[in-house]
């Protein structure tokens, strides 16, 4: 335990940090003397719970636990700094609920984890740890560990966000072909990097060694799985930085056992530490690395800088840099936009679930009311909408137009004072190579987000919470259909919303449900008669 700066005065801001932090970092944070800095790395959850009270800020990495009833007890906390990208250890709905700006570090580390991406390719393409194990064991044997060139070779890169583009620049350098599936980066993207943007099924059936560097999202978990892996060429090598939950660990098993995939260098699994009863310990053709990926002198310095100056300019001015739950504006602002910038948002996530294929371009529009206020930060809550659950980097209102340039997606906005059917509307369209999603929604009163329509069709539904959505051929009985099944499996039905054209028979419904709805629910109404499309969309 280390007080950094003493003193009795209570009315200097304290910062407490219970994780390590880069001596750099620290140096930052006492250049100055108008707080106090507190170092405690060892407290228990019932000490912290103690002395959380006392702070206005606090620094954390992986190690601390920042759960609802520690935000609760923190009466006077301002600020939570995460030293690094994730924040899997931090309640973020407690911390926005208790008006707490929670700030991590995201791309501190994207050298370090492309540096050992490339390092296990190497390590596993010229079985460098069993060579060095066979070599200090004794024995001399050159014919056992008889490696292959990685000039000519396709990697698969599944991601290619700020990590997977790092990765790609340097296995170029080794005359590697680079194939990438990230339904969210735009062609001239991956052109600007001489990448070529793939389909997954593409990406699987012609690289010769996979990396995987995707978010950790419900249709990415265990996206390498037995299906995957048969759609492999055979004798693939598998490398993983991201998340361990990615892979089908047993699957994976199974597939190293017939030679299938031929070997696998793991950094991350699906349970750390792992017990000692997991196969891929023991297996010879696996490298594993006790998730490292961003331990390096320079990532944790860089880190520890970046954020002890995140929080310097915050504690300050109250600037907001890399905010991942909601950005610092003035009260009167946050009064008048507050209610567009949730509707934005709630739009974009909308239009974002409901679309398909590689994103190119977004399309905002404002209409009436919404003409005429500063729409900076309700384009940029489109946008965390519109990303926010396809991206492993944390977007939010601070760096969401960067993020969207940095992925190469266009960004067209205009205005228009004309009144249409709602003295305020915002529309947005989603554009991809293979389909174009447009939606426009409008606000009623301040808790009253309505969704007023989907690719032109005239529809009004409350824009919150679980949604059933529906393409439908216009025809007699689908209505009924659908509501006998959701009442079959209990699910009770909150709104259900329904808008047609007249010119091709062509419907969509919003249904707002009570209870999830399950996998099996959902494929029996996609199999109904009539039914061309069914999704469930999430709207927090």
């Amino acid at each position: 335990m280390d007080t950094i700066n003493k003193s009795g005065e209570d009315s200097l801001k304290k910062i407490l940090i219970t994780d390590n932090l880069s001596a750099q970092g620290l140096k930052k944070l006492r250049e100055d003397q108008d707080w106090i800095i507190d170092l405690k790395t060892n407290l228990s959850p019932d000490e912290l719970l103690k002395e959380i009270p006392n702070y206005e800020a606090l620094i954390v990495r992986a190690k601390t636990k920042v759960t609802k009833e520690l935000i609760q007890a923190a009466s006077r906390l301002k600020i939570i700094g995460r030293a690094g990208t994730g924040v899997d250890n931090i309640d973020l709905e407690a911390a926005t609920s208790k008006g707490v700006i929670v700030m991590n570090t995201p791309g501190g580390n994207s050298i370090s984890v492309a540096e050992l991406t490339i390092g296990l390719i190497l390590a596993l393409a010229r079985s460098i740890p069993p060579a060095n194990f066979s070599a200090k064991s004794g024995k001399w044997d050159k014919n056992e560990f008889t490696g292959f060139e990685l000039k000519d070779k396709t990697l698969g890169t599944l991601g290619f966000g700020k990590i997977g583009s790092e990765v790609a620049m340097r296995a170029k350098a080794f005359g590697m072909r680079i194939l990438a599936y990230d339904p969210f980066v735009s062609d001239h993207r991956a052109t600007d990097l001489d990448v070529d943007l793939v389909s997954f099924e593409n990406l699987l059936a012609n690289s010769d060694i996979i990396t995987l560097h995707a978010p950790l999202l419900e249709q990415t978990r265990e996206i390498i799985n037995a299906c995957s892996i048969s759609n492999m060429k055979d004798g693939v090598k598998i490398i993983n930085t991201a998340r361990g939950e990615l892979i089908n660990e047993k699957d994976l098993v199974e597939a190293l056992k017939v030679g299938k995939v031929a070997s696998a260098a793991l950094d991350v699994l699906a349970k750390e530490p792992p017990s000692a009863e997991n196969s891929l310990l023991k297996h010879p053709n696996v490298i594993i690395t006790p998730h490292i990926a961003a331990s390096t002198v320079e990532a944790q310095e860089v880190i520890g800088i970046e954020l002890a100056e995140q929080v310097k300019t915050f504690l300050k001015n109250g600037v907001v840099r890399n905010a991942v739950n909601f950005p610092s504006i003035s009260t009167e602002e946050n009064r008048k936009l507050g209610p567009f910038i949730s509707l934005g948002e709630k739009l974009g996530s909308f239009v974002s679930q409901i679309s398909s294929g590689r994103m190119y371009e977004i399309g905002i529009r404002y209409y009436g009311e919404t003409s005429s206020i500063n729409t900076r930060l309700v384009t940029n809550a489109i946008i965390v909408g519109i990303l926010k659950p396809i991206l492993v980097e944390e977007v939010n209102m601070i760096n969401a137009t960067r993020v969207l340039e940095q992925r190469g997606i266009d960004l067209a906005e205009s205005r228009s004072s004309r009144q249409r059917s709602y003295s305020n509307l915002i529309s947005v369209r989603l554009k991809s190579d293979s389909s174009e999603q447009w939606v426009e929604g409008t606000i009623f009163s301040k808790d009253n987000i309505r969704l007023t329509s989907v690719d032109g069709i005239d529809i009004e539904a409350p824009l919150t919470g679980t949604i059933l959505f529906i393409r439908n051929n216009d025809t007699p009985g689908v209505i009924g259909q659908i509501g006998t099944l959701l009442g079959s499996h209990g699910i009770n039905i909150a709104n259900f919303a329904l808008g047609r054209t007249e010119y091709d028979r062509h419907a969509v419904a919003i249904v707002n449900v009570d209870n999830p709805i399950s996998k099996d629910l959902l494929h029996q109404i996609r199999n109904s008669a009539s039914v061309l499309f069914a999704r469930i969309i999430k709207v927090d």
